[in-house]
């Protein structure tokens, strides 16, 4: 069931988008698309990667794992990184999907939302997920940990939202420019989904899960749900989320 997380003080008002629903009236915004982590939040938690990357690069639980491969000097860096999609590769092979995929990409395509993808994972475990599970469906663009900085950074959201904007001014003849995410949702399983999209402007859903309900009240998550086609009535009706907090 979603939940409006109501426990912090109220400010501005909560972020909303109008109805999906056709024929409804709404003064909300309206939805520009959708953004989707992969791992954890596409398909079930795999979370046990990150200790043996961390174990294959001789890294703490405190250090971040892309930003210390990136950090060595340039002759490690291929190796370090070969050990870690090493390790992704042996882990697609056990990709599920998260219960409510199909039905919520189904509903989007229906309602012609765009959906786009921003990973940390590199871009083979996500080829796997998308030609297994989401063959009959588009996401344009993929970010991948290719493209820099990665999350929490909310660059690729940015660049998302920038790819979208571009779109609609070429199917519109339009110069205007939007360079904001604020007509987006990012919807993921982690800290670093939610600041950067809550960074980029964007509205953020949490997919909760045993391993992330510390993130349940933070700050900048605007409204967590717990199966992805929980999405489907939220959007059909109107998004709203929780109020921001104040102090």
């Amino acid at each position: 069931m979603r939940r409006f997380l109501a426990t912090m003080a109220a400010s501005d008002s909560p972020k909303r988008f109008a109805p999906l629903k056709p024929g409804s009236s709404s003064d909300a915004p309206k939805l520009q698309g959708i953004v989707f982590d992969m791992d954890g939040t596409l398909c079930e938690p795999q979370n046990y990667m990150f200790g043996e990357m961390r174990a294959a690069l001789g890294i703490t639980k405190a250090v971040d794992i892309i930003d210390h491969m990136n950090s060595l000097p340039a002759a490690e860096q291929p190796a370090a990184h070969a050990a870690v999609q090493g390790i992704e590769r042996a882990a697609m092979a056990k990709q599920t999907p998260q219960p409510g995929l199909d039905v919520l990409m189904r509903y989007l395509d229906a309602r012609g939302v765009p959906k786009a993808i921003c990973t940390r994972n590199f871009n083979v475990p996500v080829d796997h997920l998308l030609a297994k599970f989401l063959a009959y469906t588009t996401f344009a663009p993929v970010i991948t940990r290719d493209f820099q900085p990665p999350k929490p950074s909310p660059a690729g959201i940015l660049h998302i939202a920038q790819q979208w904007e571009r779109r609609r001014q070429r199917d519109n003849d339009s110069a205007t420019v939007s360079a904001d995410a604020t007509g987006l949702i990012m919807v993921g399983d982690s800290i670093d989904d939610m600041t950067a999209g809550r960074t980029a402007g964007a509205t953020t859903v949490l997919l909760v899960n045993d391993a992330n309900r510390e993130i349940v009240e933070h700050a900048h998550t605007d409204l967590v749900i717990s199966r992805l086609d929980e999405l489907v009535d939220i959007l059909e009706n109107g998004f709203q989320g929780r109020s921001t907090a104040t102090n």
